[in-house]
């Protein structure tokens, strides 16, 4: 990919990234069904945005559009409201952190993403059910923190402390 394309749309992947987040603070000072709305439909256009990014390009991997730019992606992927396309970029993100052109994290946070959808239990306890502050069903709880430790997590009671904390 020329260099010139790849600064474009990590400009747009990173652009996209800040309005949902923008829309997000405001939707939850304002919880009005508009700003949910405002919401929603900003989480669908980045997601199809995305998908013909993904589809023309491959995954937007770290090596191509830049660390920010990449997590950018990652961070439209999480919210993006079609489980299969997450499924298909999870399989893309687990080789391209193979091959060490995205970080490892991408592939943790979206694969406990995809299993939490589809009722499976996580592998690395990185989501966290918000009504009850506890992380949802993981898989070989008693190796967890040696999973996480491996990708460059903390301990699972670490990150707890800091939910409950505020942090």
């Amino acid at each position: 990919m020329v260099p010139e394309l790849a600064a474009a749309l990590a400009r747009e992947l990173v652009r996209r990234a800040d309005e949902e987040q923008r829309l997000m603070r405001q939707a939850r000072a304002d919880a009005t069904p508009r700003c949910r709305r405002a919401l929603a439909d900003c989480r669908e256009a980045n997601a199809e945005a995305l998908a013909v990014i993904v589809h023309r390009h491959g995954w937007p991997t770290a090596d191509l559009v830049g660390a920010s730019a990449s997590t950018a992606a990652l961070m439209i992927l999480l919210h993006a409201p079609d489980l299969d396309f997450q499924l298909s970029c999870r399989d893309l993100i687990a080789q391209a952190a193979a091959d060490g052109r995205c970080p490892a994290l991408h592939h943790v946070y979206i694969a406990d993403h995809c299993a939490v959808e589809q009722g499976r239990p996580q592998f690395y306890g990185t989501r966290v059910n918000p009504l009850t502050l506890r992380p949802y069903p993981i898989r070989r709880p008693e190796t967890l923190d040696e999973r996480r430790r491996d990708v460059g997590l903390g301990p699972l009671d670490e990150q707890m402390r800091t939910l409950r904390d505020g942090g």
